[in-house]
């Protein structure tokens, strides 16, 4: 089964690499947003599996973009992502709802699915 994502980040380098990366692993990227407001528009019209979400967004708060996707498109699985490793932003991170963390570092399609298959809560 594919998995169809969606990727929030206010890097448009990071998005296009990312989008690459990930669809070259077997994840369909069906959307990018450099905004919270965008993402939620294109979690509502899409209805992706998961949205990766970059925890400093620009000006936005990405965990609060997050809490807002999960709000609006409870079907949707959120991942935190940030280029800050998981040590860094733990007081962050377990306070929100997302399924879980992965460092931009460490991101794979690979990555994705273990995380999403509960194998682990987060990647260092």
């Amino acid at each position: 089964m594919t998995l169809r994502s969606l990727i929030v980040d206010d890097s448009e380098t990071f998005l296009a690499s990312a989008r690459r990366l990930l669809e070259s692993q077997g994840v369909e990227i069906v959307g990018t947003a450099t905004s919270g407001a965008e993402a939620i528009d294109l979690a509502a019209e899409l209805s992706p599996d998961l949205a990766l979400v970059d925890v400093e967004l620009g000006e936005e708060d990405g965990l609060a973009v997050a809490g807002e996707l999960l709000t609006r498109s409870p079907e949707t699985r959120v991942v935190l992502i940030s280029t800050y490793g998981r040590d860094e932003m733990q007081d962050l991170i377990s306070t929100s709802s997302a399924v879980g963390f992965l460092p931009k570092s460490r991101l794979s399609g690979d990555a994705v699915r273990a995380l999403l298959d509960g194998d682990q809560r987060d990647a260092r």
